[in-house]
C-alpha cells in the first residue's frame, strides 16, 4: 500500500511539472527587436538613428534616436506593418512615378501600411498617423523618444517579433530652405506639402540588437532560454522520479 501511495504521490508530482517543461516557449513570441535607421533611397538625407521595441504579450515599448533630421519641424514616426509587405525599407526602384524621390505610398510594398503611431502622447493607433501636433520636432535635428505601454493587438506583437515590422521617420527638405515647403503635396495629406511625410530615416526591425546578437524571438539567446527551461524542467523531473523511487525503495525495505 505504501508503495503504491508513494508511487500516485511521484506521478502527480511530475504532471505538475510538465506545464513547466514548455514554460519557455508560451513567451516566445516576447522579447527584443531593434533597427539601425539609415536614409530613405533618393530622398536626400544624412541622418541616422536606432530604435529598439520590447515585446511582452500586447505590450511594447519603444525606444528611438536619430539625428540629421529637419531642425524645428514634426517628424511623424511610426512602426509599419503589412503581410504582403517585403519587410524591409524601399528601395530606389520603388520610385513608381520616376520623380527621383520616394513618398509614403510608394514605400508601402516594402514596409506595409502603419500599425503603430510614435506619437508623444495620446493614441497610438494608425488613426494618429498625422497628428504631427503629438510627435517629436527634432530639437537640434534630433530625435530622442521613449514610450512605454503602447497596446497592440496580438498580430502586430508576433509581427514585431518575428522581424517583420519596420520603423520610418517622416519629413524632409529636399531644398534645404529649413521647412515643409515646395509646390508637390502630399500623398497622404493633400493640405501639407510632400516634404512633410516623404520617409526619411528607415530600419527592420530584427531579433539582432544593434551591433550584438540576437536576443529576440526566434534569435539564440531565446532558443538558449527555451531550451535551458526545457532541460531544467526535465532535470527537476528526473530528480523528483529519483526521490520517488528512492522512497519506495525505502517504503519496501521497511515493510
Amino acid at each position: 500500500m505504501r508503495s503504491s501511495y508513494k508511487l500516485a504521490t511521484l506521478a502527480l508530482g511530475t504532471a505538475a511539472l510538465l506545464p513547466f517543461v514548455g514554460a519557455g516557449a508560451a513567451f516566445a513570441a516576447d522579447g527584443n527587436v531593434n533597427a539601425n535607421l539609415k536614409p530613405v533611397a533618393l530622398n536626400g538625407v544624412t541622418g541616422s538613428g536606432t530604435a529598439s521595441v520590447t515585446v511582452t504579450g500586447t505590450t511594447i515599448n519603444v525606444m528611438m534616436a536619430a539625428s540629421g533630421l529637419l531642425a524645428g519641424s514634426p517628424h511623424a514616426a511610426h512602426i509599419h506593418f503589412g503581410a504582403e509587405a517585403r519587410h524591409e525599407c524601399p528601395v530606389a526602384s520603388d520610385d513608381a512615378d520616376k520623380n527621383g524621390h520616394l513618398n509614403t505610398t510608394e514605400g508601402g510594398p516594402a514596409y506595409g501600411p502603419v500599425v503603430v503611431s510614435l506619437t508623444k502622447t495620446g493614441d497610438t493607433s494608425p488613426a494618429s498617423a498625422l497628428a504631427v501636433d503629438r510627435f517629436d520636432t527634432a530639437k537640434g535635428g534630433k530625435i530622442s523618444y521613449e514610450r512605454g505601454s503602447i497596446k497592440v493587438s496580438q498580430t502586430v506583437a508576433d509581427a514585431i517579433s518575428a522581424g517583420k515590422a519596420v520603423v520610418v521617420i517622416h519629413g524632409v527638405d529636399y531644398n534645404h530652405d529649413g521647412k515643409y515647403s515646395g509646390s508637390a503635396k502630399s500623398d497622404l495629406a493633400p493640405t501639407l506639402p510632400t516634404e512633410a511625410t516623404d520617409p526619411a530615416l528607415c530600419g527592420a526591425l530584427s531579433a539582432m540588437p544593434v551591433g550584438g546578437v540576437q536576443t529576440g524571438a526566434g534569435g539564440a539567446a531565446s532558443e538558449t532560454s527555451n531550451d535551458a527551461m526545457i532541460a531544467l524542467g526535465g532535470g527537476l523531473i528526473l530528480i523528483a522520479a529519483g526521490s520517488g523511487v528512492y522512497s519506495v525503495r525505502r517504503a519496501r525495505a521497511r515493510s
